[in-house]
């Protein structure tokens, strides 16, 4: 039984009209730190608690006195207009069509004609700057070529924080101001932020934790006249830029810059896109700039006596948390916000800082915490998922933000997140200072590698989208599985190929065409090669959707050799194609109770001759398996997340990796149920990851078993 009455570990929120609740829940939930949240103040009554007290510190807002007073140095992004097609006469086009006009105001400040650029989308190509002009609003093409459309790249002032507007809009705030986004990069606002930290540090003794949200720049967010969320892109660049920062780049990296770099066609560089020399040299420019600023706010905070703590999010870009760069921040901490073990694992396996906390969900606003709501199925939900990835990489705090005051009124509420504080300190207790039991090295293969690690599919963070779901679910189930899991990109690759060296299976996921499995770079013949030749020599390959998707050379898959599948675009619909008998009996489909769900799947895909068809529907592969060379390669056409789905993978990686004899190792014969073991620490768990009770068989390392039944979520201890 769990020992709910220690205590340490927790993070609560408060605020000044819930001081005896919060010192209740203190003790109730052993928390051992208190935070402020956007909207609350820290209350006089609890400074001298026996607590550690995290204060927010926005390094970019709460101050616009201080933004009023230097316009030219509030944030600016890149932001691009909608197409607009020419006629037989002048072109004009709005601006901020599309756009609050309560978030960003254009920037005519700086020199229009250097910094913005008016495409001609037709073309491709930029017009010149002396073909367009500028007025109230709008840009005005005298002489467009005629139905050719046109789009401009133009900056824009953030005149209101993205996320304090995010935040007054989901809670409805009355009567507040606004408040304004500076720039810490550009000289005159850097002197004053590194004064006002000093300051705040100084007039603030009671606080142990600057927790900073976050450093310089805000990841891409912007919201229409309706105030709806437009576009969001968590790893967008687009709001980290201003012609004082765009000049230095220049120099650093030797060419002129375009607004194109950014603007991106209009996609901004999200991460499905196939990213260009250009941009990454701006990243990992950005990368630099912004560890060198961010090292200085840290050393500060240290010479003060303090702890230094960054949110990974809001204000994070330019701070990846797995590029080398970071380490040399000398942060004492990350804290992010938990959606599922995807995002636990983004947060727990961040190299270079002391510990990891996770904001476990929900947060308590309003949106939840309200009549009618149900706070307990969600946060249920949000512990039961994120704790698969806990298991096999712990955090070392895990907390809750918001209004105290909201949960308060759901006691129900109050007393699950209290079994959950005591839980999490047991798995803690249990696991921390040891590698849990790995099969398999695995390695997943994409354009970012590191820069996205766990990150992969996230549009916005771990929200669910139809499009991208049966791929996310392939990083969801991996970060609860018994792998070592690490990120390569084609770069590395291509620089060295030994990076493959010690990857038992390969894993290649996403659509074609697009950053996650490659698009263009299957050209490169030093890349095609590298992964042809760890496949020929034993390792294992897993393509999931369009796996090396490009049309080139006679081949829409560019692996198609090793997955033994291609695709019909159209190109081959003169050649028979005769290799559809399924092969259900397989090692592979040996836990599935029925019908594989494949998500969303593919379309059109076909077996060569020689592979091994495992289902099909309506003459439409679904999953295959291959061999080349010595190696053996599984194609999927998608994998949504569940716990059967969970299971195939498995069974995918022992297959590719010919370990099938490795199945029945520190496994339960229910896929409900995950078994993880700690051999270091002499310790094993098994785990019902359902809301019902279940029964198994649980296979020890030795393969000896023994059968066990588990109520519902329950996780059981047990010495090895």
């Amino acid at each position: 039984m769990t020992d709910i009455h220690k205590t340490g570990r927790v993070t609560i929120p408060t605020d000044v009209d819930v001081v005896p609740e919060t010192l209740e829940l203190l003790k109730r939930w052993g928390a051992d730190a208190i935070r402020d949240c956007d909207g609350t103040d820290y209350p006089e009554e609890l400074k001298s608690v026996d607590a550690k007290v995290y204060s927010t510190y926005y390094t970019t807002r709460k101050d616009n006195a201080w933004a009023k007073a230097n316009p030219d140095e509030v944030q600016q992004c890149y932001i691009m207009t909608g197409f607009r097609t020419a006629g037989d006469g002048p072109l004009s086009i709005p601006l901020m069509q599309g756009i609050s006009a309560e978030l960003m105001e254009v920037n005519t400040r700086d020199d229009i004609k250097r910094w913005w650029e008016v495409v001609d989308r037709t073309t491709g190509a930029p017009i010149s700057p002396d073909a367009w002009r500028y007025e109230d609003g709008r840009v005005v093409i005298d002489a467009p070529e005629a139905f050719h459309d046109y789009t401009v790249s133009f900056l824009a002032y953030l005149i209101w924080d993205p996320v304090h507007m995010y935040n007054a809009v989901t809670n409805d705030w009355k009567d507040f101001e606004h408040q304004i986004t500076f720039d810490v990069r550009q000289p005159k606002t850097k002197k004053f932020t590194m004064e006002r930290l000093r300051k705040f540090i100084e007039d603030h003794p009671y606080v142990n934790v600057i927790r900073y949200t976050t450093f310089f720049h805000q990841f891409t967010l912007v919201f229409d006249e309706l105030k709806r969320e437009k576009y969001v892109d968590w790893y967008g660049y687009s709001a980290s830029v201003s012609p004082y920062i765009l000049e230095q780049f220049e120099k650093e990296a030797g060419y002129r810059f375009r607004p194109e770099f950014i603007i991106d066609q209009g996609y901004y560089n999200n991460q499905y896109r196939v990213p260009s020399k250009e941009f990454k040299d701006f990243m990992a420019f950005q990368r630099r700039e912004v560890a060198k600023l961010a090292k200085e706010m840290v050393d500060i905070t240290h010479e003060l006596g303090k702890e230094a703590m960054m949110f990974l999010g809001d204000h994070f870009i330019g701070t990846e948390p797995y590029m080398d760069e970071f380490k040399s921040i000398g942060l004492d901490a990350v804290v992010g916000s938990v959606g599922n073990g995807a995002t636990l694992r983004l947060i727990s396996d961040i190299p270079g800082v002391k510990y990891t906390e996770g904001r476990f969900l929900p947060y308590f606003f309003p949106d939840t915490f309200h009549e009618g709501g149900d706070p307990v199925r969600e946060a249920k939900e949000n512990w039961v998922t994120a704790r698969r990835a806990i298991l096999r990489k712990p955090i070392d705090r895990i907390g809750y933000g918001g209004y105290l005051k909201l949960a308060c009124q759901f006691p129900e509420f109050i007393d699950y997140v209290d079994s959950v504080c005591g839980e999490f300190r047991e798995l803690y207790d249990n696991i921390k200072g040891t590698t849990p039991y790995c099969v398999k090295r695995v390695a997943v293969l994409n354009s970012w590698g590191r820069a996205r690690s766990w990150g992969c599919h996230m549009v916005h963070h771990a929200l669910y989208q139809k499009q991208n779901y049966s791929y996310a679910g392939v990083i969801e189930a991996l970060s609860g599985a018994p792998y070592d899991v690490k990120f390569i990109s084609f770069d590395e690759v291509k620089a060295a190929p030994s990076v493959l060296d010690g990857v038992d299976v390969l894993i290649n996921v996403g659509d074609g065409d697009t950053a996650h499995t490659g698009g263009a770079v299957w050209e490169d013949p030093a890349v095609s090669a590298a992964v042809k030749k760890f496949v020929y020599n034993g390792g294992g390959f897993i393509g999931v959707g369009e796996p090396s998707g490009h049309q080139y050379q006679g081949r829409y898959l560019q692996l198609s050799g090793i997955l033994g599948v291609e695709k019909e675009t159209g190109f081959t619909l003169g050649y028979d194609k005769y290799n559809w008998e399924e092969h259900p009996g397989h090692f592979i489909l040996a836990d599935c109770q029925g019908a594989v769900d494949f998500g969303e799947g593919k379309k059109s895909i076909y077996a060569l001759e020689g592979a091994q068809v495992l289902v099909q529907r309506d003459k439409e592969v679904q999953l295959a398996v291959n061999e080349f060379g010595k190696g053996r390669a599984v194609y999927l056409s998608g994998l949504p997340y569940s716990f059967e789905n969970s299971r195939l993978l498995h069974r995918a990686v022992l297959w590719s990796a010919h370990s099938e004899d490795q199945m029945n190792l520190w496994l339960s014969s229910n896929y409900n149920v995950d078994v993880h073991a700690y051999v270091k620490n002499g310790k094993f768990c098994v785990v019902n990851n359902t809301y019902e009770p279940q029964s198994t068989t649980v296979f020890r390392g030795d393969g000896s078993s023994f059968q066990l039944d588990l109520a519902a979520n329950e996780i059981r201890w047990y010495e090895i």
